[in-house]
This record gives structure tokens, C-alpha cells and sequence, in this order.
């Protein structure tokens, strides 16, 4: 008999003998022998695999065994209650959050300027964002970051303890300084009356008043007597508080806490600034809308270049203009120093009236024609075309945000937000960079307005080579963003390019040489 032949044979003589009832009880008993075995050592503890088997699997009862389905209940009960006491409460969470603080508070250095963000490391903690739909874990984040924003803003120096830091300053300065020195006029203390300071001040002080602090001070100071000014000193405390003081009040708007804010974000913060703004009583609750847009996309256009959708709290806090936005709180102003400040009532009512005055259908938009009596009405067909193209429009028409990205371009034609803006508009292949064709594109119109206006023909050979001449491009075939920045000219030739206004100015300016020498 084959192998083949004999298995069979065994298969066969096995189903004869098999019994279900008989099979079914010497597996549950190996399985109890095994299972109790493996409970019963010590070593089995340590087996992840063997820990997650349930102690029990228990079969469902019928509807008639009522005791059964009792007892299941109570047991479910059980085991719900005993989970839910694993849970962490408010009072844990809070707790929880404090050593979050301490920690946190314990590894930064007492030396390190102030940065807006306190950090933890990937190592030390991974931050997972809740979900849209995770409502609780959402909420419980926003009462984390308020208790957390509260904790800081405590820390900040109030308006009196600000005057009792300078009066503090003002005993140590006259009490110390000699009467026979050679200073000019300016109170000023040394570093052994800066420490002085320090213990008298109190802890609050502490973080502003350290020994970086002093020795930056000493650097910028005009006296070669190791000494700083208390009016420097007094000016960078109050100045670092309200830094931090600002931040918080944007930390409140940060939806997700990573330090950014979106412009739905930055619209509520600036919505809530606006009465405490002196200067801005006077504007109509009508035009506040217009107002918070301008002021919005001014940050937005410059702190954003990359249209990102979001700008980070740490440079909304440093840059210039929120010293204009707090220069509306002083009481008096003066009508040049209105004019000045680009988020002063009367500069963004000028902005809006323009907007308006060029809407000649009234439909609140803007067409090409009417974007065409922008300014002096110079600004070329080629460009406008291109602006249309590059730039949001609803079916055809500019709407009051994409208008003020445009005239934040033009006005601030040297920075380089409005160079990376501009330049994209002139790219007209997107290929990174201006050519000769590029430069025949936009130069054609300017050639034709010039026989137009009877003046004298320059050639675009020309024309180029002293463009190229200007911005001196690494490659002598091309021109960069890079180029433009780098040349510091990008002003003048994107003004050559896009204003017939511009290149008489240029041209006026190339000639003036040769007027002088006749």
C-alpha cells in the first residue's frame, strides 16, 4: 500500500470514531490547563501577547435566563465604573498642565530673550492636534492654552509696577551719580547699581534685568564708562513687557497654538483693538469692516508674501506696525504724523475713497477700465492685462482686497514683498525669470505711447542693455527676483517696465549727465 493509499485509510478510520461532544470538551479542558498554567507564571507578566487574552469569554445568555442577563448587567457595571475612575478629572488635568509649566518653565534658560513661545521638544512630548469632530479634546485644548495664557499674563508688568521700576531707577541714578562728572545730561547707573536694582525689585524683575540685558545696553550706550542709561533701561523693560503683552493678546486667537494666525484670526484681534484706539473714535461703525480688511491685508501682504494663508505671531509682534497701530492710542496727533500712518483713520478712509471714486458702475467692484485711472492713469494696458490674469478676480472685476494688494505694491515699490508680487506679474512664461522677450513684452506698449506723445525713439536694444546694466543678473541672459533684491534697483526697473510716468523718470535721469556736459 502506498502512503497516499494509507493516509486515507487513517483519515477514514478517524471520522468513524469522532465524536463532536467529546472533541469540544478536551479542548476547552486543554485550554483551561494551558491558560492556567501561563497565568500562574511569574514570566507571563511580562508577554504583552498573552496579557491581552481576556480572563473570561463568556457566551451570551438566552432571553429566558433572566438571572444570567442580571448578573451580565451588573458585571458591565462593574467594569464601566472601574474604567471610568482611570480617567483623569479637571482637577488632574489642571495638575497635569501645571508640570507641563514647571517643566518647561525649569529647562529655559533664565538668560535666553524672550522668543513669544514656549517649546518642548519632539523627544520630550509629541504634540497630535484634535480632530474637527473631537469636540471634547478641543475644548479641553482651549481651556489648557487660556489657563496657560492667564499663568503668563500674570507674570507681565502692570502700569504701576512700570512707574515703581522707574521711580526705583530715578533714586538710584541721583543718589549715585557724582556731581563732578562730565556727563552730558543723560542720568545713567552702573552695573553695580544695575544688580543693586535687580534685588531691590523683586522677582516679577528678574527675567527683564539680567546680566545679557545689561551688557547689550552697554554696547549700544554713547559712554565709554561702563555705565548705561536709565532711560535705555527703562524703555527696554517697557518695551519687552508690552512685546510679551501683545503676544498673549494674539495667543488668544490662535485657534490651533502652533503660533500662526489665519486672517479670519487676525480680523477678530484687530475688531477687538479698535476701541481702545483714541484716534479711531471718529470712524463710522459702518466702515469698520473696511477698516479691519486694510489693516489686515497689510499684514497679511507683507508678513505672507507666499500667500500662505497664515502669518506667524512672532513676526506679527515684531514688525513695525503695530508701533503704528499703538502710536493710535496717544491722544493728539498731528496732521503729518496722520498722514504718515498708514492705519490712521484718515489714511485708510483715502485708500477706501480711491477704491471708490474708480468704481465709476458702482457695483462695488473694479473693472480693468476703471483699475486703469489708478494714480495717474500711466500705468500701462500690458501690465493691467497681466494683473488681471495673476491676480483673484470675481468673473472679470477686482474686489476691495485683491485692489489693496495692488496699491500695496505700488506704493512700496522698494520693498521686496511688493518686488515678489510685481515680478510674478512680469513673469508672463512663470519661468523664474525675465528675458529678452519678457522685456520686449512689456516695453513694445511703452515704445508705442512714446510715438504717440512725440517723443524721441529709443531703440529696445538699448533699452535692454541698460536694464541689464542696472541689475547686473548672474546670468547676463536672465533676470532674477534674486537679481532684483540683490541690485537694489528693483524699484526703478519694475517702474520702467509697468509706468509710462516711470520710464520718462528714467529717461529724464539717463540724459541728465549729457544736459550738464552741454
Amino acid at each position: 500500500m502506498d502512503l497516499k493509499s494509507a493516509l486515507k485509510s487513517a483519515i477514514e478510520a478517524k471520522k468513524k470514531d469522532y465524536n463532536p461532544q467529546a472533541a469540544l470538551e478536551k479542548e476547552i479542558e486543554h485550554f483551561k490547563k494551558n491558560y492556567t498554567d501561563i497565568k500562574d507564571k511569574k514570566s507571563a507578566v511580562d508577554q504583552q501577547s498573552y496579557a491581552r487574552i481576556p480572563k473570561f469569554y463568556y457566551k451570551l445568555p438566552k432571553k429566558d435566563e433572566i438571572l444570567a442577563q442580571k448578573l451580565r448587567e451588573e458585571a458591565r457595571d462593574i467594569f464601566l465604573k472601574k474604567k471610568s475612575k482611570e480617567l483623569l478629572d479637571n482637577n488632574e488635568l489642571q495638575a497635569f498642565w501645571a508640570l507641563l509649566i514647571k517643566y518647561q518653565s525649569s529647562n529655559v534658560s533664565p538668560n535666553s530673550s524672550f522668543s513669544g513661545e514656549e517649546t518642548i521638544s519632539y523627544k520630550e512630548y509629541q504634540q497630535i492636534l484634535p480632530k474637527k469632530d473631537e469636540i471634547l479634546a478641543q475644548k479641553l485644548r482651549e481651556e489648557a492654552r487660556d489657563i496657560f495664557l492667564k499663568k503668563k499674563s500674570k507674570e507681565l508688568l502692570d502700569n504701576n509696577e512700570l512707574q515703581a521700576f522707574w521711580a526705583l531707577l530715578i533714586k538710584y541714578q541721583s543718589s549715585n551719580v557724582s556731581p563732578n562728572s562730565s556727563f552730558s545730561g543723560e542720568e545713567t547707573i552702573s552695573y553695580k547699581e544695575y544688580q543693586q536694582i535687580v534685588n531691590k525689585a523683586g522677582p516679577k524683575y528678574k527675567k527683564y534685568l539680567t546680566p545679557a540685558v545689561f551688557a547689550k545696553l552697554l554696547q549700544t550706550s554713547s559712554h565709554s564708562t561702563g555705565r548705561i542709561s536709565t532711560t535705555s533701561l527703562f524703555t527696554y523693560v517697557m518695551r519687552k513687557s508690552w512685546l510679551e503683552q501683545t503676544w498673549i493678546g494674539l495667543s488668544l486667537y490662535d485657534v490651533t497654538g502652533h503660533g500662526y494666525l489665519r486672517e479670519a484670526d487676525l480680523e477678530s484681534y484687530i475688531t477687538f483693538l479698535i476701541p481702545t484706539l483714541p484716534q479711531l473714535d471718529g470712524l463710522e461703525n459702518s466702515f469698520h469692516n473696511f477698516y479691519v480688511c486694510t489693516v489686515v491685508r497689510t499684514f497679511f501682504f507683507f508678513l505672507d508674501p507666499l500667500r500662505t494663508g497664515r502669518v506667524r505671531i512672532k513676526d506679527v509682534v515684531t514688525c513695525s506696525f503695530l508701533d503704528d497701530l499703538t502710536e493710535l492710542r496717544e491722544g493728539e496727533l498731528t496732521n503729518d504724523m496722520l498722514k504718515a500712518n498708514w492705519f490712521s483713520a484718515p489714511s485708510t478712509l483715502h485708500v477706501y475713497g480711491q477704491y471708490l471714486n474708480l468704481d465709476r458702475d458702482h457695483n462695488g467692484m473694479l473693472s480693468k477700465r476703471e483699475l486703469a485711472e489708478y494714480g495717474t492713469g500711466t500705468l500701462t494696458s500690458v501690465f493691467l492685462d497681466r494683473v488681471f490674469q495673476e491676480c483673484l478676480t470675481y468673473k472679470g472685476e477686482m474686489d476691495y482686497k485683491t485692489y489693496l494688494d495692488f496699491v500695496l505694491a505700488l506704493e512700496n515699490r522698494h520693498e521686496p514683498q511688493s518686488l515678489h508680487y510685481l515680478f510674478k506679474i512680469l513673469d508672463i512664461n512663470g519661468v523664474g525669470y525675465l528675458d529678452s522677450f519678457s522685456l520686449r513684452y512689456f516695453l513694445r506698449e511703452i515704445q508705442e505711447q512714446m510715438r504717440v506723445h512725440e517723443q524721441d525713439q529709443v531703440s529696445f536694444e538699448d533699452i535692454k542693455d541698460g536694464l541689464f546694466d542696472m541689475i547686473k543678473p548672474a546670468d547676463p541672459t536672465k533676470i532674477t527676483l534674486q537679481d532684483l533684491l540683490n541690485s537694489g534697483q528693483g524699484e526703478v526697473f519694475v517702474s520702467i517696465l509697468i509706468d509710462l510716468n516711470g520710464f520718462w523718470a528714467y529717461e529724464r535721469r539717463a540724459a541728465s549727465p549729457e544736459t550738464v556736459d552741454s
